[in-house]
């Protein structure tokens, strides 16, 4: 029986901008190295967020490219324990960031230690809607870091680029009547044989619909993050604040009633538009990799 792929774009486009940038920056004196990104985790944790990932790329980097002009370079992923569950019981579309993105970065030539997350605006611009939880998230989050970092200059990024491409990427997959829990099976383990096949690794993934409070709306609801080495590496050459992107999250979901099978993803236009990526080689391994995460979620949907 064949099944319908179908690209859908967010509701609101990149077009729209706000005239500030998209990413919170902290800016801390860490000459004598005393704050860690452990240090960092634990303040998230102990204010109410779950962690994702706590990943240091310095140790990848040296072992798949020889070298790493940071002392410290860290993806962290945070979700509000509360608030992000009831966010994506509201909206389905939230699960791109479940979790979200802090990057913590410091470079050799540097003492100072920088910490970058996306503003409310960016994700509400990203998701097409608003909704004041977002803004709750953000508030918890920011107050997080300023405690933790009480010495830190605050400042919003330059203002984010123009781009009419969609931000995020969707697709459908109808199951036109068939059993959908035997069709999500065979739909993940496709998933997994082309992330593999393309050089994708899945750091960590959430069951969202396991600690969704009340009745879920949704026969199931998971979020894989997803991280390709060579692409975060390539744009932290000039663009580091962008690991705020990574890993993104892809979420896969079906409501009830409803007879297909969700799945979407934050798009890499969102690195060159919120974080400013423009080199040649950032963009080009960017919009290669969008294109292979797209062929394997086509391979993943067809018949």
């Amino acid at each position: 029986m064949k099944k319908i792929v179908i690209l859908l774009v967010a509701l609101l486009s990149a077009s729209i901008l706000s005239a500030k940038g998209d990413l919170h920056m902290f800016d801390v004196d860490n000459k004598d190295g005393s704050i860690t990104t452990k240090q960092i985790e634990q303040a998230f944790v102990d204010n109410g967020f779950g962690i994702g990932i706590n990943s240091n790329m310095n140790k990848p980097f040296m072992i798949q490219f020889k070298k790493t002009d940071y002392k410290i370079y860290t993806l962290l992923t945070v979700y509000h324990k509360k608030t992000s569950f009831e966010l994506v019981k509201k909206h389905s579309d939230y699960g791109v960031f479940m979790p979200m993105g802090v990057v913590i970065y410091q470079s050799k030539k540097e003492d100072t230690l920088h910490v970058a997350v996306l503003t409310t605006e960016a994700q509400e611009k990203i998701l097409g809607f608003n909704d004041k939880l977002i803004s709750s998230i953000e508030k918890d989050v920011l107050d997080v870091l300023s405690k933790t970092l009480p010495t830190a200059k605050h400042k919003l990024s330059e203002d984010a680029l123009k781009e009419d491409t969609p931000l995020i990427t969707k697709y459908e997959l109808n199951l036109d009547g068939e059993d959908w829990q035997e069709m999500r099976e065979n739909l993940i383990m496709s998933l997994e044989n082309g992330f593999e096949l393309y050089g994708f690794v899945v750091p960590s993934k959430l069951s969202v619909n396991e600690s969704i409070k009340g009745d879920s709306p949704y026969d199931f609801y998971q979020t894989y993050s997803i991280c390709k080495l060579p692409v975060i590496y390539t744009v932290s050459l000039t663009t580091p604040e962008a690991g705020a992107f990574a890993p993104c999250s892809l979420m896969i979901y079906k409501k009830k009633g409803e007879d297909k099978i969700v799945l979407g993803f934050p798009s890499v236009h969102n690195w060159m538009s919120s974080a400013k990526v423009q080199d040649k080689d950032g963009k080009a391994i960017l919009l290669k990799a969008q294109k292979q995460f797209e062929a394997i979620l086509v391979e993943a949907t067809e018949e």
